[in-house]
């Protein structure tokens, strides 16, 4: 507390304050998602409804690797800041797309997804933060060489300040960090099963790199919120872990209050080692950004089973409820609903019901009896509980196939994990995205895309791990086989790639870096290592001997009774979806009266399309820009687009097809008085092709 009483009284001075202004500069895209409010707005108005249509490239630029690009490009001063698919950060002429600088780690590729950067300045003290694996590095933001003062000689361990039983542990950060005066507050990807660090918030000094603050997410005895976990000893970290954020999160600078969404407390699927109501996952978080202390929180799902995590910064806007414009703080969930608080208070400003929960059919669980769920607005997505056999896709071949297997899931709402199987609808990646949601701060419109993919919930009995297995195929099973199937032959149509004669395509120090660090939104294991680590090497490799060994130490690895099977979607035998259109939509909610302002249908299937069917939507990734002049930019769909709608009311006014899939939200900006539109085209994702272009439109 004396270190934080201190730091209060040093930020502030002027003289340690960053010069970023209380409210953004909407004209610009210096930050993610464009401000603080993470609202996906402009005032940029050269680009019109009516002249829309004129949108043509005005640069392209080629990043030296290809795959996967989440980023939203930042723009400072005519410089554009972004990050390549294997996370090198690099700065452009906004103008031109040429290269200013690139920086990568020197000593290996890393293959994790990166969302961005973020920039802080003082005077000439101008700087680029942003992570490569568990290490959050300071760039000079002219150079793009780390600056040596802060931390370890230009980059801080996001380890410092966890516990020691999380050191060794997987931690990234695919989102940046939130710039608050001299403070960045810094995201955390984890494991999501029993291996999963603490997901504490922490708040590191821009300059020094030092520890400020420390919000634990997992309360420790002394603090508020121990009471709802059963065990007592969920703090320790030794078998459970998560309720982190990962998505990111929004600042109101003027009343200095951070909004943190927290994430699911692991194991994601089974909680039979954290019951109770488990404070402060799945909750939103005021904090007060100088010191980290708890202003209030409200929790989304209680005692998470279902990895119902908030996907997405929350935004902060202006809604007029009572008779009076109140600062409010709106956050989508993957279940489709939209949450909406006074921000000093953190009262809703539409009733929320606790509606009865189903209990688990598992002796080990103790699901909560009740969840939240807001009266307005309507959810944006549809759920699974309201579909009936009617509801089957009208394109599937196998209907017959397809009925059966509906018919046996269980569609009750909140049905708990279970043996049988559960329909998981929205599914596990939502509803709303880690895109987010745009909106205009000042009218309370919020729009947001959102995927209508139904996903299968399953779990069975953890018997399949024995001593009797050599050690190798034992870590397998217990690690790798719910995404890559005991056979390992992936699932594709999920996004989970066969591993089979993966010797003929890897090398074996290739595998090893995948393991330790993780790929894309694979996470990494470096808790693995030595004899464990190397039998695994050889599994994959098809080098171990098929006789028994010791098996996997329980010591390093907690076993569970129960283990997720794996990531299935609910599709058909063309691997569409197996329930009806619409499979993507894109929404207006009106937060001043909790009506819809329009919804249409976001993307298509080309397959369906060919034969002259009606526009389906499709899975989409990334979220919109709305601007002042009326537009709605979106990209994000599998079928490659990049539209403009007319954010009044909906229409299609332009699109385009890019060079490979932009699984990103667009930047746009203005340079020498003219306005473009920048997104990166990374591919990959949902089967896709590969690119490596960031593309900007402009006006011709």
């Amino acid at each position: 507390m004396k270190n934080r009483t201190i730091y209060f009284v040093l930020s502030l001075l002027p003289s340690l304050v960053a010069c970023t202004a209380d409210q953004p500069d909407y004209s610009e895209w210096r930050e993610y998602l464009g401000g603080p409010d993470r609202n996906h707005y402009s005032s940029l108005t050269e680009i019109t409804p009516e002249n829309v249509q004129q949108l043509k490239v005005a640069w392209t630029y080629a990043a030296p690797d290809s795959g996967q690009m989440q980023m939203t490009p930042i723009i400072v001063d005519g410089i554009l800041f972004g990050v390549t698919a294997t996370v090198q950060a690099f700065a452009l002429d906004a103008a031109t797309g040429k290269e200013i600088w690139r920086f990568g780690d020197p000593l290996r590729v890393w293959h994790s997804t990166s969302r961005g950067v973020a920039y802080w300045e003082n005077g000439e003290d101008k700087r680029i933060l942003y992570t490569i694996g568990p290490k959050l590095y300071a760039l000079n933001a002219k150079t793009g060489k780390p600056i040596e003062t802060f931390g370890d000689k230009g980059s801080v361990d996001l380890h410092e300040g966890l516990p020691q039983s999380a050191r060794d542990k997987f931690i990234i950060s695919n989102t940046p960090g939130t710039i608050f005066e001299n403070l960045i507050i810094m995201p955390l990807r984890l494991a999501e099963d029993a291996e999963a660090a603490p997901g504490d918030v922490r708040a590191f000094d821009v300059v020094s790199g030092k520890l400020v603050w420390t919000f634990h997410t997992i309360p420790y005895p002394y603090e508020m919120g121990y009471e709802t976990w059963e065990n007592k000893e969920a703090y320790l970290n030794t078998t459970v872990g998560g309720a982190n954020n990962w998505a990111g999160m929004a600042v109101d600078r003027k009343a200095g209050v951070l909004f943190v969404p927290t994430g699911s407390a692991a194991p994601d699927f089974f909680g039979g080692q954290r019951t109770g109501k488990n404070l402060y996952a799945n909750c939103l978080l005021a904090l007060n950004a100088r010191t980290g202390e708890k202003i209030w929180h409200y929790q989304f799902t209680h005692h998470d089973i279902w990895d119902r995590d908030p996907p997405a910064p929350p935004n902060l806007i202006k809604v007029r409820r009572f008779g009076k414009v109140i600062d409010a703080v709106a956050q989508v969930t993957k279940q489709g609903y939209v949450f909406v608080f006074d921000r000093k208070t953190g009262q809703s400003l539409y009733p929320i019901e606790e509606v009865e929960a189903l209990p688990s059919p598992l002796a080990e669980e103790k699901a909560w009896p009740t969840q939240p769920i807001p009266v307005a607005p309507q959810p944006f997505a549809r759920q699974a509980y309201e579909l009936t056999e009617n509801d089957l896709s009208p394109y599937a071949e196998n209907r017959a196939e397809l009925l059966e297997a509906f018919r046996k899931l269980d569609r009750r709402r909140f049905a708990p994990p279970s043996l049988e199987g559960v329909l998981l609808l929205p599914g596990y990646d939502g509803g709303a995205e880690w895109g987010g949601a745009a909106a205009d701060p000042e009218d309370g419109i919020l729009y947001v895309n959102s995927n209508e993919m139904a996903w299968i919930l399953k779990l069975e009995a953890n018997s399949q791990v024995g001593a009797s297995l050599p050690l190798g195929e034992a870590t397998y099973l217990k690690l790798c086989a719910s995404c890559h199937q005991v056979n390992l032959s992936g699932n594709a149509l999920s996004g989970y790639p066969s591993l089979v004669d993966i010797s003929r395509k890897r090398s074996r120090n290739y595998i090893s870096g995948l393991v330790t660090s993780g790929k894309g939104m694979m996470p990494g294991f470096p808790q693995i290592t030595g004899d464990a680590k190397q039998a695994l090497l050889d599994f994959l490799l098809g080098l171990e001997k098929k006789e028994g060994g010791e098996g996997i130490a329980t010591a390093a690895l907690p076993d569970l009774p129960y283990k997720h099977t794996g990531y299935h979607k609910f599709l058909d035998s063309n691997g569409l979806p197996g329930i009806a259109p619409p499979w993507g939509t894109l929404s207006a909610i009106d937060l001043n009266t909790g009506a819809y302002r329009w919804k249409v249908t976001l993307g298509d299937t080309d397959s369906l399309k060919q034969k002259g069917h009606p526009p389906t939507g499709c899975e989409s990734y990334g979220g919109p820009v709305v601007t002042a002049s009326g537009l709605l930019f979106i990209a994000g769909t599998k079928d490659g687009k990049f539209r403009a709608f007319n954010k009044n009311n909906g229409k299609l006014l332009w699109e385009t097809t890019l060079p490979a899939a932009a699984f990103a939200t667009p930047a746009t900006y203005e340079v020498n008085g003219k306005q473009y539109i920048a997104l990166a085209c990374g591919g990959e994702k949902l089967g896709t092709p590969k690119g490596n272009k960031v593309v900007a439109f402009a006006l011709e």
